[in-house]
């Protein structure tokens, strides 16, 4: 089996090879897809992130949301990562050039009710490969962490299997533009 170095190095390869139309229409019917969908309909606490260019574009898809429910954002800090609630008028640009939410207070594990993950590579039965750093595996370890957890990627990005190491932690759906 691959390394996930070479997993991450591939995948990478292969989204930058779409067509930039290719990838905006599939943003486009992740978004679609997202929003219709009962846990995300339900929601009153939606954790996203706002996207790197080689991840699903969730620029609409935030603001979208944020006009139906209480989106918040993740911010890094160190080896940390919290979420603050998302306001259009109050992001600056953050570590890794990630743009974060402004505030002085995080929302707790426990409030957040969906959570909409990004990865390099996700399998369908919710392992999921990151950047490497471990974020979203340790907040989703947080006590109170209860939320759904759905990722979300293009269709290159989901692979038959991926290695995994115990501190790897499972999503519960991934969605992407085709079935």
């Amino acid at each position: 089996m691959e390394s996930k170095k070479e997993i991450r190095k591939r995948v990478k390869t292969l989204v930058k090879a779409m067509a930039p139309d290719a990838r905006a229409i599939e943003a486009s019917v992740v978004a679609e897809r997202l929003l219709h969908h009962p846990k995300v309909q339900s929601a009153a606490t939606i954790a996203l992130f706002a996207s790197l260019p080689d991840e699903i574009d969730t620029t609409q898809l935030i603001e979208t949301l944020s006009s139906k429910t209480s989106v918040v954002l993740p911010r890094l800090s160190g080896d940390e990562m919290d979420f603050y609630p998302y306001s259009s008028d109050a992001m600056h640009s953050g570590a890794m050039g990630i743009l974060e939410p402004d505030g002085d207070v995080p929302v707790a594990p426990q409030d957040i009710d969906v959570m909409i993950l990004p990865g390099l590579a996700f399998t369908a039965d919710g392992l999921r490969l990151g950047r490497g750093k471990g974020y979203y595996d340790r907040y989703m370890e947080r006590e109170g962490f209860r939320a759904y957890t759905i990722g979300i990627c293009h269709t290159v990005q989901l692979l038959y299997t991926l290695p995994v190491e115990q501190h790897d932690k499972g999503i519960d759906e991934v969605v992407i533009s085709a079935n």
